[in-house]
């Protein structure tokens, strides 16, 4: 089975993420047919990319057989333990354009929304785009511990012979920063809250590491080995109002959400440092199918 190949498609300067939820009474097999249909020249073009992916309890009653066990929408906060909260704001489905110019994304943004009007509803609408290659606003390099894409499949990919092989978990959060007041702190205090060195993004070790810092909190270690996730996290906003959008990918569920409790310390450590400057204010889970998966709901075409 093959993995959707947006999710691999480095490099793209401009983004464009919508969430959309199935209208009251809508049928959720027409939902995944209507999403299947998003045929060339409306994702194509121009090189554009694109990632699909539904809430998981749609997917499994889509298709049950074709479901990862165990995998669950955003339903519920995440509240830490000094009642630091990150949002519940699951949707139905998820739809990411990305591509070289933001004219493109517009253009499939605009058709998409005409073609899922009669049924879901456009309920969030993100725009990322890349800031110095592959920096985010705080200036630290984002992503530096991600798989090279030899790897990067089999960490994303549920495997052949399971449930939903070929599809992947996606999470999908926004990050508000409080750039006033992380860049009030001086840049050996800013690498202390991430963990790494700013101009190089060298891990900081020993005893220079926090046990606070973003790096620790956000490291998933289960039975003394480290798993890792997959991000292609991106920048968005304005001057006065920004933040990271987190598009995390990985084969296993579970290994995602011991990252957030770690980061709002429920794991009984300490709060992630980075919280203190960021504010979530979303987050989803979303279930993204193999392409042979999703290929199975397209309307046959007329000969």
């Amino acid at each position: 089975m093959t993995g959707q190949t947006g999710i691999f498609a480095l490099g793209d300067a401009a983004h464009g993420f919508f969430e959309y939820t199935l209208q009251p009474g809508g049928d959720a097999k027409a939902l995944v047919r209507a999403v299947a249909d998003l045929r060339p020249p409306h994702t194509t073009v121009g090189g554009v990319n694109l990632v699909v992916g539904f809430r998981p309890e749609l997917w499994q009653r889509v298709d049950p057989a074709g479901a990862p066990p165990g995998v669950t929408g955003f339903n519920a906060p995440l509240v830490g333990a000094d009642g630091y909260t990150m949002p519940a704001t699951q949707a139905d489905l998820f739809v990411w354009f990305a591509a070289a110019a933001y004219d493109m994304v517009f253009d499939l943004g605009v058709a998409t929304r005409d073609a899922l009007g009669p049924i879901a509803t456009l309920t969030r609408e993100c725009t990322g785009w890349s800031y110095h290659h592959s920096r985010d606003l705080t200036g630290f390099e984002d992503g530096t511990k991600n798989p090279n894409l030899y790897q990067a499949p089999a960490i994303v990919l549920i495997g052949d012979d399971a449930p939903g092989a070929g599809g992947s978990v996606l999470l999908f959060q926004q990050w508000r920063h409080d750039a006033d007041a992380f860049f009030a702190l001086p840049d050996a205090a800013q690498e202390r809250v991430i963990g790494r060195t700013k101009p190089d993004s060298i891990e900081l070790t020993g005893a220079a590491m926090p046990a606070d810092s973003h790096v620790s909190r956000t490291t998933v270690v289960r039975d003394g080995r480290e798993f890792d996730i997959f991000r292609r996290n991106v920048p968005y906003g304005d001057v006065s109002d920004h933040g990271t959008l987190f598009v995390g990918f990985s084969a296993d569920q579970l290994r995602m959400q011991r990252m957030l409790e770690q980061m709002a310390g429920l794991d009984g450590g300490p709060r992630d440092a980075l919280t203190r400057y960021t504010t979530p204010l979303s987050g989803a889970y979303y279930f993204v199918p193999a392409i042979e998966a999703l290929a199975r709901f397209t309307t046959p075409e007329d000969d």
